[in-house]
């Protein structure tokens, strides 16, 4: 989990809470992987457009016309804007620059630049055309233009770090920060009078101040949207988020209408849970008794299939069988050429379908769609432009009983991942004899069974979450299960393994983070061991391929979609060595046998090696909390080290490896005792062996009890406990004594150390209080702030799937 510095690009998103009830600081619609996930960041979810958990608009919309009265449903048309300076990302530009500080007046339409250099934007490190890698960096770019009369002006911009830009000498922006993504930055009425005809300049002067750095920047401005003033907002009376589905229902004048998302994301059945397929479903009913004639709209964004809404898209419909179907995709297909945290696919290609019978579907402009259906005039069979929108419209004749129509939103990526230079494809295509038609005719034959399966699971799920941790606890596991399986991509490996790849979304990017994984696996412990070990399986293989030759595991496999080795520039060894030992012990628990530390048992013994040796009093070292910083002696570290070899003991002693059992069983316990007397603070134990006046969350204890190792007495959780209990906040307890900032995650297994469900209760309370209360409008934050409930960082993570672990607790307890 890493350090995270927010920028402007990727800002908190905050909207009012409307007079809906509220359910999740964000709404999952349509989940399956890093990249094909759509939300809504809004209670209603007709008052903004929907979006990718990265805040960038994924936008879907939905209308729905009765008796010639138009209501909004879904979404809300996004500003859009037409290009007047290019950005880089458009079209290649140059731009003088220098990087030594320039003679007063450089920022003027008349200035003297010729011992500047010229280079090619974008101007950065990495992948930038013209490499920039000193603390400042001036710029001068000259452009014409035949008309200023343009309204709306933007600057369309992507900048790190601090930057004063100018327009012919103006200053019309100007900010310490970066914004991380390219996004549009209104310019002040005021100043835009200095646009001029013929012959302009923009000019910026830019400081690095940490991290990486980049500079492009051109102008837009904003192109009004067809009016649509005739278009009534429907009244939506509920929303109910299950494990699989997001349901809404509406009032659209006399007809009532329910709308379903489902991502049938069920772990007991592998092809199923990747086959890249959700439904939307809409449900009418007349709720006058009467007869009526109704129309609904639903259209997908073709930036869905897009990094950024400048790219180019060719679209068509063509018929698959019985279904209709709308595909689109970037003209450029740069498969796999992008890797990063705030990136979206850009190859590969979406598809909504429709069975021919149901309705009938076209290509529009993104401005034209919506007053197309209003007019009832059709777009194009295919189209080539920017920001289109696949449309399709469903004809019911609706009356008493209530009638449901299905549209398939889909996405073929071609190309998953690369692993160690190996391009592989998604697992639903593994052995290369599938199609996407072919993924969207069974999703659409199966609808009704697959429907019938995630209803009875969205039921079982909740109930015994409730059983497990009582109603808050089951609210959450509801809004947390998409996220977390989705957050992965499954492939199967070139040695024919399953690999279930996280993303570490909104951090730093990394592919199968080990210390992301360890958060994440409590879930799947539950529903589905293979999918741990898929998270598992890439890290051993890099140990035992020679590959990574260091005594501890590999803190990651690369920066997703590439896992081509380590790419986070620091190790964390006991960290990572301690969560593999102790998910391979997890899973034996699990399974009921150890057969799959048996298959690994030479890698584990090199780790448990290290453990023994490095473990206990670690040195000034990260850990997976490493957006707090580095420390030396830290005791929960430590307890994850003892944990860790009480684990290979257990493993150990079931594979009847009987003389590691002996040495490593009784050292874990001998360990625990000297820990004990080591970071002893009186009512609690420090967060470092050497400062008695400081605390900190153990959770890496909850192992000892869910694996039922029998390391540490219960008298240290006990005592843990009681002292956590008088440091909560109003939105939970926080991680230790140097911030009061938190981690839902953790919080949930320390919380499972309590011996009863009262205390157990007082933990996650405040946690449902931030969820139902936080300002911050993003897909679940597991890292939030207790004082005022607004998140600190990341978003949209898969440590979310951590929250399960009382749930394993209580299942493998209640046998």
């Amino acid at each position: 989990m890493k350090r995270l510095f927010l920028s402007l690009g990727l800002a908190v998103t905050i909207l009012s809470v409307s007079a809906q009830e509220r359910k999740a600081p964000a709404y999952p619609l349509i989940t399956h992987d890093p990249y094909f996930s759509i939300w809504s960041f809004s209670d209603n979810l007709n008052v903004a457009p929907t979006k990718h958990w990265t805040g960038t608009n994924h936008a879907l919309t939905g209308l729905i016309k009765v008796d010639g009265k138009v209501y909004n449903f879904l979404g809300k048309p996004a500003k859009s804007f037409e290009t007047l300076v290019p950005t880089a990302e458009e079209k290649s530009y140059t731009a003088k620059y220098t990087e030594t500080a320039p003679a007063a007046g450089w920022e003027k339409t008349v200035y003297n630049d010729a011992d500047w250099k010229s280079g090619n934007a974008p101007f950065g490190d990495g992948d930038a055309k013209t490499q920039w890698k000193s603390d400042n960096l001036w710029m001068r770019r000259e452009f014409n233009i035949e008309s200023v009369d343009v309204k709306g002006l933007n600057l369309r911009i992507n900048h790190d770090d601090n930057i004063d830009l100018f327009l012919n000498g103006v200053k019309i922006y100007n900010c310490n920060c970066w914004t991380g993504k390219y996004v549009y930055i209104p310019i002040d009425e005021k100043i835009k009078g200095v646009l001029k005809k013929g012959k302009n300049v923009i000019a910026a002067h830019i400081k690095n101040t940490a991290g990486g750095q980049w500079l492009d920047v051109g102008l837009s401005f904003e192109k009004p949207a067809a009016e649509l003033k005739s278009v009534i907002t429907a009244k939506q009376s509920s929303v109910t988020i299950n494990a699989t589905q997001t349901i809404y229902k509406f009032s659209a004048g006399k007809v009532d209408l329910e709308v379903a998302f489902t991502s049938p994301l069920l772990m007991d059945n592998l092809d199923l849970l990747a086959r890249p397929v959700s439904y939307v479903s809409f449900k009418l009913k007349a709720n006058d008794g009467q007869k009526h004639n109704a129309q609904i709209f639903f259209g997908a964004s073709t930036d869905i299939a897009t990094n950024s809404p400048t790219q180019e898209i060719e679209a068509s419909v063509y018929k698959n069988g019985s279904l209709s179907v709308l595909k689109a995709g970037t003209t450029e297909q740069p498969v796999l050429k992008k890797r990063g945290d705030d990136i979206r696919i850009d190859w590969g290609y979406m598809y909504v379908g429709v069975p021919q019978n149901s309705g009938k579907q076209y290509i529009a402009s993104s401005a034209n769609a919506v007053s197309s259906f209003i007019s009832g005039k059709a777009g194009s069979s295919d189209a080539k432009g920017k920001s289109l929108t696949l449309v399709t419209v469903l004809p019911f004749n609706v009356g008493d009983a209530a009638i449901e129509k299905t549209v398939l939103v889909g996405y073929d990526d071609i190309e998953s991942v690369q692993y160690f230079g190996e391009n592989l494809k998604p697992w639903w295509n593994r052995k290369n004899n599938q199609t996407i038609d072919k993924q969207l005719t069974l999703a659409n034959n199966e609808y009704a069974a697959v429907l019938q399966k995630c209803i009875a699971f969205n039921k079982q799920y909740y109930a015994a979450n409730l059983k497990a941790g009582g109603a808050a606890y089951a609210d959450l596991s509801n809004i947390s299960y998409r996220q977390a399986i989705s957050a992965h991509k499954l492939v199967e490996s070139p040695q024919g393994d399953i690999l279930f790849l996280s993303k570490e979304n909104f951090s730093n990017g990394s592919i199968n983070t080990v210390d992301v994984t360890y958060p994440s696996a409590p879930l799947f412990l539950v529903y589905n061991p293979d999918l741990l070990k898929g998270m598992l399986n890439g890290i051993f293989y890099y140990s035992e391929s020679g590959k990574w030759k260091k005594p501890f595991p590999a803190h990651d496999l690369g920066t997703y979609p590439l896992a081509n080795g380590q790419t986070y520039g620091e190790d964390m060894p006991v960290e990572e060595a301690g969560n593999m030992v102790i998910l391979t012990a997890a899973i034996a628990k699990a399974e009921g046998n150890a057969e799959y530390a048996k298959k690994h048992w030479k890698t584990l013994s090199v780790w448990a090696d290290y453990l023994s040796k490095d473990g206990f009093d670690p040195a000034n070292q990260l850990c997976t909390d490493d957006f707090a910083g580095h420390l030396a002696r830290n005791t929960n570290l430590s307890v994850k080290a003892i944990v860790a070899l009480g684990g290979y003991g257990m493993l150990a002693a079931q594979l009847g490896e009987k003389e590691e059992a002996a040495k490593y069983t009784p050292m874990a316990k001998e360990m625990a005792k000297k820990w004990m007397e080591m970071a002893d603070a009186g009512d609690h134990f420090a967060l470092t062996f050497d400062l008695k006046n400081t605390w900190s969350q153990k959770y890496n204890l909850v192992w000892d009890k869910v694996l039922d190792l029998g390391i540490f007495p219960k008298e240290v959780y006990k005592k843990e406990i009681n002292f956590y209990l008088n440091k909560q906040n109003t939105f939970g307890l926080p991680l230790d004594s140097r911030k009061t900032y938190t981690k839902s995650d953790w919080i949930m297994w320390t919380a499972t150390l309590a011996d009863n469900q009262a205390d157990f209760e007082k933990f996650i309370k405040p946690i449902g209080k931030f969820s139902l209360e936080t300002t911050s409008r993003v897909p679940l934050s597991d890292w939030h702030e207790t004082t005022n409930g607004k998140q600190v960082g990341f978003q949209a993570r898969s440590v979310v799937g951590g929250y399960a672990i009382k749930l394993l607790d209580y299942k493998l307890h209640n046998k």
